[in-house]
């Protein structure tokens, strides 16, 4: 690490959390309070195209989202568990400074936020003023409220440079499994009903999911559904030279 160099500490909620930012000297798990974390953001350049976006976690301020919660079955939830502050190396400071910009360009914004944290059974502010990238509610990639069934549909038939289906499945399930590694006393109700209704949704309509999503860990959920996907990819290849 260099000398002299403030620390540079990016908070992450969604991909960041199984993706981590580079050259990352210091893992901090923590939460947040007075946000929401909803799937209410399109991707037009990761998980989805400009004509076709997908959907990915942004944070809305609790404030903020009650003017977009109409269909939001957890309107008063205002704690987001589960995420990590990363510690980087002041050496590459701008160099993931420009890499995440670039990662996260589609609609979001820096912020400066508190990361709490229990000490000695005691709530306190682990970290004061970490960056992190917000979706805020002006922003035009964000999609407000939706029914769960209707994110879950968008999610399943999205398509983005980051890969075909894999990158529906590997999103919601990798972010669900992590959020509940890392804080097991969590209580996510959007990510986890949200990751129930994906379920519905592909066993009803990918024949190659439904015994996948019969595994029993989330681990072993989540690399049989990238075996399965292998699979219908290859055969698609195969059928379609």
């Amino acid at each position: 690490s260099a000398q002299g160099g403030e620390p540079y500490i990016v908070f992450g909620y969604g991909s960041l959390i199984f993706k981590p930012p580079p050259h990352t000297i210091i893992e901090t798990p923590g939460y947040l309070k007075g946000y929401v974390r909803r799937f209410a953001q399109r991707s037009h350049d990761h998980r989805g195209t400009r004509e076709s976006p997908g959907r990915v976690v942004t944070l809305v301020h609790q404030e903020d989202w009650e003017t977009f919660s109409g269909s939001d079955p957890f309107p008063d939830e205002d704690v987001v568990w589960g995420e990590i502050a990363y510690t980087i190396d002041p050496a590459y400071a701008a160099e993931v400074r420009d890499y995440l910009d670039y990662r996260e360009k589609d609609g979001y914004t820096l912020e400066q936020v508190d990361i709490y944290g229990i000490v000695d059974g005691i709530e306190r502010v682990l970290t004061h003023d970490a960056v992190c990238y917000v979706g805020r509610s002006d922003n035009p990639s964000f999609d407000g409220s939706q029914p769960l069934d209707n994110i879950a549909a968008i999610i399943h038939r999205s398509v983005g440079p980051s890969g075909p289906n894999k990158a529906c499945f590997e999103y919601l399930y990798k972010l669900a499994a992590a959020v509940r590694e890392m804080a097991p006393e969590s209580y996510d109700s959007h990510l986890f009903a949200l990751e129930v209704c994906f379920v519905a949704v592909s066993r009803s309509r990918c024949s190659l999911c439904a015994p996948a999503l019969a595994s029993t860990t989330e681990q072993e959920k989540v690399r049989a559904l990238e075996l399965a996907h292998a699979l219908e990819t290859r055969t698609k290849v195969t059928s379609n030279p």
